[in-house]
């Protein structure tokens, strides 16, 4: 039983000890950061100034499009962008960019994806 409260006493001291050297450590920190002029905080912009955000690329017209071209679009591997090109040269030209829905493997999520990114021209 003594042998228990000597190890659990010396368990103690050492937490105890291990406790000031971290606050030794702490303050040694503070200090130094005072002494360099840190900031307290680091302030930062969420979004990029207008013009540095990327290029303003034109809408891509899916009529004119070839397959290389499509795989620039979000969500558009090269596979998708064969079905694309493949389903323009049987089905003729997309008459409305909602057409592509009738490509296997476009959804809504994905034409929601290429809003604003492509088009589709008159073919007169």
């Amino acid at each position: 039983m003594e042998t228990r409260r000597k190890a659990a006493l010396g368990e103690w001291v050492l937490l105890g000890l291990t406790g000031l050297f971290l606050c030794l450590l702490l303050g040694l920190f503070l200090r130094d950061r005072a002494a360099l002029g840190a900031p307290d905080s680091v302030e930062t912009a969420l979004t990029a100034p207008a013009g540095e955000a990327g290029p303003d690329l034109a809408p891509l017209d899916l009529n004119a499009a070839g397959a290389e071209e499509l795989t620039a679009l979000p969500g558009i591997g090269e596979e998708l962008a064969r079905r694309i090109v493949a389903y323009r040269e049987e089905q003729g030209p997309f008459e409305a960019v909602e057409d592509l829905m009738e490509v296997s493997g476009i959804g809504q999520g994905k034409l929601a994806a290429l809003e604003g990114l492509v088009t589709v021209e008159d073919m007169e």
